[in-house]
């Protein structure tokens, strides 16, 4: 049990190392004062460049597959839960650093991570249902939520334990409640949407010519 909890506690401080805003010090920015506030890859994207975002959700996404697959050997820990706990436990310091006053990104990225080495097959349902939402509807955030119940079923479709179906629902519902701006913005019409991509787009493009 000390080895869990040690394990959970030294994953939570490195999900609290932020890929933007640790870039940022690079670039003597910071994007949480940038677009949309938030420290995230897709708030990267759009307030700074590609290659910067691109360090970032690299960063992200290997602080979670550390997190899960590094530091439980790391400290001994080898209860079967011990994994999604430290799991969690990076996807939470992401979204609340406390090496950079409890202000984040919103976990996309670093659940990614923690996915590829609980299991990576989870990872298809969660691209798939990303990949098409965001061609129907053209919201990355909605997207991103929606990618992140796909897990649920995944993993119930693979016959994952109770607690890598716990997980996948915790986690999910976790990213709907760092989303929750992105839902106020969708109901007062504010929510950035990507046109380039969305399907209804290219349909009335073609029927115009």
């Amino acid at each position: 049990m000390i080895e869990t909890t040690l394990a959970t506690g030294i994953a939570y401080l490195l999900g609290s190392v932020s890929g933007s805003l640790l870039l940022g010090r690079l670039r003597r920015v910071d994007i949480r004062t940038m677009g949309s506030g938030n420290a995230g890859g897709t708030n990267a994207l759009r307030s700074v460049g590609f290659f910067f975002a691109l360090g970032v959700v690299i960063i992200d996404i290997g602080k979670g597959a550390l997190a899960v697959g590094w530091v439980p050997v790391l400290v001994g820990a080898d209860r079967p839960i011990t994994p999604l706990l430290c799991g969690f436990a990076a996807v939470f310091g992401h979204c609340y650093p406390v090496w950079h006053g409890f202000r984040g990104g919103k976990g996309a990225a670093t659940l990614i991570g923690t996915v590829l080495v609980i299991q990576p097959w989870l990872l298809l349902p969660m691209l798939g249902a990303w990949v098409l939402t965001l061609l129907l509807t053209g919201y990355v955030g909605l997207a991103t939520v929606i990618s992140g119940f796909a897990l649920v079923p995944g993993a119930l479709w693979l016959g994952g334990p109770w607690a890598l179906v716990a997980y996948c629902a915790v986690v999910a519902m976790f990213m709907a409640f760092t989303h929750r701006s992105n839902f106020r913005n969708l109901a007062a019409g504010t929510e950035h949407r990507f046109e380039k991509v969305r399907v209804a787009r290219w349909f009335s493009r073609a029927g115009r010519r």
